[in-house]
C-alpha cells in the first residue's frame, strides 16, 4: 500500500468503527495529509483488508523513511497517537455520549467505551496479542499466567535520546488527568489519543480509563483527580463499593498502601478493575465466622494462597463498617509466631489489599491481608517472593497478582526454551539462576519430548501458587491457619 491508501484505509476504518461520520471524512483526510507533509492527500481506493494498528504501522514506517518524524520509539509512539487524535473526539463529547449510553444501561455505556478505546488505538491491542498467555489448574482453581511481550524493548538509540532531554514536572506521573490528550515525549508515552469518563466517588472528581496493555478482559483504571499517595482507609472501600454499585458488571479493586506489598505506582491514588473473574474470585469460603456487633455480614476465611477474609451483605453501611473494623483492627496486629509485627518504631507494616463486587444482587469485599516487614534472611520482604521463586518471579506481588494472574517479564519466553531444550538432552543456553530448578524438573520428567513444553508451562504456574504461598501472612499448615484464627477472635 501507498501512502495514498494508507490515508484512505485509516479513515474509511475509523468510519466503520465510528470514531467519526461519514462526513467527517475529508477534514479528517486533509489533517492526516498535514501530519505527514502531503500537499495532495489524492483520496484514492484500497483493496486489503487491514486493522487500525496494521495501518498505522504503514503510516509510520512512511513517515521514518521520509524523514518527517526520527527512528526513534517515542518519536513513532507520539506521531502514532497524533494522528489517532484526529479521529477522536474531545473528552466533552465523549462523556455526553457515555452517560446518554449509561441511561439505557451501564454495560452499554462501557461498551463503547471499550470499544472507542480499542479502535482509537489507545489499548494496544496488536501487541497485547503477542502476550503468551495460559492457564495452571491447582488446587486452588485455575491460575491465570501471562509473559509480557505487550511493550517493546528500546533500543541504545531510544536510551541516548533519553538523556538528553531536558526533565519536567508535567504531567507529574502517568495517571494524572493531565495525560489526557498530552502528546509525549522521549520518555514519557504518547497519550494524545487518551479519553477519559467523568465519575464522582465519596464527592469527589475521579477519572475512568482503560488500561493501554490490558492484562486482561476490560482492564481499567480510576484515577483520583489529586495527585495524592495511595491510601486504604473507610473513604477507600466506600468508593469501590460505590463503582461497582455504578457498574455491577465489573470488579474494582486497590492495590495496597505501603511498599513492597503495593503495586508500581504509590504516589498516584488510583483503583484497578474490569470485567473479568479471578481465580481468588471463584475461590470458596472454607471458615465462616461473626464478628460481635457487625450482624447481617457473612465473614468467612477464603480457600486462597494468600489470607483472604471475604464480607457479604446487602447493607452497604454495614458492609463497610466491617472492612473498616477489620482494617483497623490489622494495622495494629501483631503475632510474633508467625513473623507479623505490625510496626518497627513508627513504621507500619500491616495493610490490606481489598477488592469489591456485586454477587448475586449483594455487595461483596474481600480483604487481603498484608505485610512488608523485611529481615536479613529475606531483605525483599518476610512475605514477599522467596529467593528460590525469584528466578520465576521478583516484583511485587499487587494487586493483579494475588487475585491470581502472574504476569512475568518477556525474558522468560527465551529462557524456559532453553530449560525445555535442557529436559530434552539437547544443546542449551539454561540461565544460571534456572540451573537448579531445571535439574528438579529433568530428574521428574517422564513424558515424551512433545509434552515438555506443557510440563515446563505447568511448572511455572506451580512457581507463581508458590509465590503467591510466599506472600500469605498466614500459611496454609496447621500452624499458620491457627494463627488466622487467633486473629479472627480478636475481631
Amino acid at each position: 500500500m501507498n501512502i495514498y491508501q494508507c490515508i484512505a484505509a485509516l479513515t474509511d476504518n475509523c468510519v466503520k468503527h465510528k470514531l467519526i461520520g461519514d462526513e467527517d471524512r475529508i477534514y479528517c483526510v486533509n489533517r492526516l495529509a498535514a501530519i505527514l507533509k502531503i500537499d495532495d492527500p489524492n483520496i484514492c481506493r484500497y483493496n486489503e483488508n487491514l486493522s487500525i494498528p496494521q495501518i498505522l504501522d504503514l503510516i509510520i514506517e512512511y513517515a521514518v523513511n521520509n524523514k518527517i518524524i526520527e527512528d526513534l520509539f517515542d518519536e513513532k509512539e507520539i506521531l502514532s497517537a497524533n494522528i489517532m487524535n484526529i479521529f477522536v473526539s474531545k473528552p466533552s463529547e465523549i462523556n455526553d455520549k457515555f452517560y446518554s449510553l449509561y441511561k439505557i444501561g451501564s454495560k452499554t455505556a462501557t461498551d463503547y467505551f471499550y470499544n472507542l478505546s480499542q479502535y482509537s488505538n489507545y489499548i494496544q491491542t496488536q501487541r497485547i496479542a503477542k502476550n503468551i498467555s495460559y492457564k495452571v489448574n491447582t488446587e486452588y482453581g485455575d491460575l491465570d499466567i501471562t509473559i509480557n511481550l505487550s511493550k517493546p524493548e528500546k533500543n541504545p538509540k531510544d536510551i541516548a535520546a533519553a538523556k538528553n532531554i531536558s526533565q519536567t514536572n508535567y504531567p507529574k506521573c502517568l495517571l494524572c488527568i493531565e495525560n489526557e490528550g498530552y502528546e509525549g515525549r522521549i520518555n514519557h508515552p504518547a497519550r494524545a489519543n487518551l479519553r477519559t469518563i467523568r465519575l464522582s466517588l465519596d464527592d469527589e472528581r475521579w477519572y475512568f480509563q482503560y488500561s493501554p496493555y490490558a492484562y486482561y478482559n476490560e482492564h481499567c483504571i480510576i484515577l483520583s483527580s489529586e495527585h495524592r499517595d495511595m491510601k486504604i482507609d473507610r473513604k477507600a472501600f466506600s468508593r469501590l463499593i460505590e463503582f461497582v454499585e455504578a457498574f455491577p458488571h465489573y470488579f474494582l479493586g486497590s492495590n495496597a498502601d505501603l511498599p513492597i506489598v503495593g503495586g508500581s505506582i504509590l504516589t498516584h491514588d488510583h483503583y484497578q478493575g474490569g470485567k473479568y473473574e479471578f481465580a481468588m474470585a471463584k475461590a470458596q469460603s472454607e471458615y465462616d465466622f461473626n464478628i460481635p456487633d457487625y450482624d447481617n455480614i457473612k465473614c468467612s476465611i477464603v480457600k486462597w494462597p494468600m489470607s483472604v477474609i471475604r464480607l457479604c451483605s446487602d447493607d452497604k453501611t454495614k458492609i463497610l463498617d466491617t472492612a473498616d473494623h477489620i482494617l483497623n483492627k490489622w494495622r495494629k496486629y501483631s503475632d510474633e509466631s508467625v513473623d507479623i509485627i505490625a510496626f518497627s518504631g513508627d513504621i507500619p507494616h500491616n495493610t490490606i489489599t481489598p477488592i469489591a463486587r456485586i454477587r448475586d444482587g449483594k455487595y461483596e469485599l474481600d480483604l487481603i491481608l498484608r505485610n512488608n516487614r523485611q529481615t536479613k534472611e529475606h531483605p525483599l520482604g518476610i512475605f514477599h517472593p522467596h529467593e528460590d521463586v525469584q528466578h520465576i518471579k521478583k516484583e511485587n506481588i499487587g494487586l493483579i497478582e494475588a487475585m491470581g494472574l502472574a504476569v512475568l517479564p518477556g525474558r522468560l519466553v527465551n529462557e524456559l526454551h532453553e530449560v525445555e531444550k535442557y529436559i530434552a538432552g539437547e544443546k542449551n543456553n539454561v540461565a544460571q539462576y534456572h540451573k537448579k530448578w531445571a535439574d528438579q524438573l529433568k530428574n521428574n520428567f517422564s513424558g515424551d519430548k512433545n509434552e515438555i513444553e506443557q510440563y515446563v508451562r505447568n511448572a511455572v504456574g506451580n512457581k507463581f501458587l508458590r509465590v503467591l504461598e510466599d506472600a500469605g501472612v498466614f500459611k496454609r499448615d496447621e500452624k499458620g491457619q491457627l494463627a488466622f484464627k487467633r486473629f479472627i477472635s480478636s475481631l
